[in-house]
């Protein structure tokens, strides 16, 4: 089984020896999610640690009306799971589910911790990944604050050309936090502007 696109995002964030990256990503076990599966469900709790190889998938919650909010989308070359519940073995209140057909590499939370605690590069990996994940969890919670609708929706096009072509306009209007009909003249005036 080729892990490469795993040691590859792997090496992205933090150099490994060879041999070292070698039995890092043994204790990595393919995993695949077709369209719509759930790799996570409100109520339960995040056990596996998944790097997205291929495909789409989205986080979602719901607000107090019951209406279905996008919290997040993880693109090819991303990292899956739901923080809090991970750690700290909490129900996670967050569902993540395929967008597209998935495949990637799961790892435990044991098997997660023997490396953290016998790998020492492993370990700082593993600092530098959560407070990567801090930084981009600050920086979207300040969007949604400084940024408009319109911002926010450019952004997303330019890094996001996937979610566009697969996942559905209210799953990305209630992300970008945005009603339908909003999202509607902001695409229609984005792409007036682009000719």
């Amino acid at each position: 089984m080729d892990k490469q696109g795993l040691k590859n995002y792997i090496l992205r964030n933090l150099s490994f020896p060879d041999r070292t990256l070698d039995l890092v990503v043994e204790y990595f076990d393919e995993l695949r999610f077709a369209k719509d599966e759930f790799f996570l469900k409100e109520g339960s709790i995040n056990d596996r640690y998944f790097f997205l190889q291929t495909g789409l998938m989205r986080a979602f919650t719901f607000d107090t009306n019951g209406n279905e909010i996008t919290t997040n989308f993880y693109q090819r070359d991303s990292v899956v799971f739901e923080v809090s519940s991970f750690y700290l073995k909490t129900k996670s209140t967050e569902s993540i589910q395929a967008v597209t057909d998935c495949m990637g590499y799961s790892i435990g939370y044991d098997q997660l911790n023997v490396l953290m605690h016998d790998v020492p590069e492993f370990r700082a990996y593993g600092v530098a990944m959560l407070a990567k994940e801090y930084v981009l969890f600050k920086k979207r919670a300040l969007e949604m604050i400084n940024l408009s609708g319109e911002a926010r929706y450019e952004k997303l096009v330019t890094s996001g050309k996937e979610i566009f072509q697969h996942a559905q306009l209210k799953q990305i209007a209630s992300y970008l936090n945005v009603t339908d009909t909003s999202l509607s003249r902001i695409r229609r005036e984005f792409t007036r502007r682009a000719r």
